[in-house]
């Protein structure tokens, strides 16, 4: 994906700002998916902050002055338990599939999938050949 190193600038300055510990994470051509423990933080200002800077990196290297690069709105929810938060990292890792961008969550290199994979709670081929159903809502 285009500028993805930006997104990862733009990332990985937040956390280092506010301290924020990234739990799953997912990036498509339109939107993202994050979990995130904010540790206190708050959500808009910390979303404003990391637009603001992506944009700015974004319009730097385009060299473009003004526009919009991040639709002004987000959805947010408050995980409630381990199921909750469960059900939520394999939303996240499901979201390529279930937009038809890859036929397995490991196909797509811009998700915290891998990291899951390494540190043992996925199989390498978690998700293949299966379509996945979840009943809970998720802000699309």
């Amino acid at each position: 994906m285009e500028h993805i190193d930006l997104y990862h600038i733009a990332q990985r300055r937040a956390i280092e700002h506010f301290g924020l510990e990234v739990i799953a994470w997912v990036v498509l051509p339109e939107h993202e998916h994050v979990i995130v423990d904010l540790k206190g933080n708050n959500l808009s200002l910390i979303l404003k902050v990391f637009k603001q800077d992506f944009g700015f990196l974004y319009r730097q290297r385009m060299a473009v002055r003004s526009g919009r690069v991040w639709q002004l709105r987000f959805w947010d929810h408050i995980i409630r338990d381990q199921e909750d938060m469960n059900c939520h990292i394999d939303y996240i890792h499901y979201n390529p599939i279930r937009h038809g961008i890859v036929r397995a969550a490991r196909e797509y290199p811009h998700s915290s999938f891998h990291e899951y994979v390494r540190d043992g709670f996925y199989r390498s081929d978690w998700g293949e050949g299966e379509e996945m159903k979840f009943e809970r809502q998720f802000g699309e």
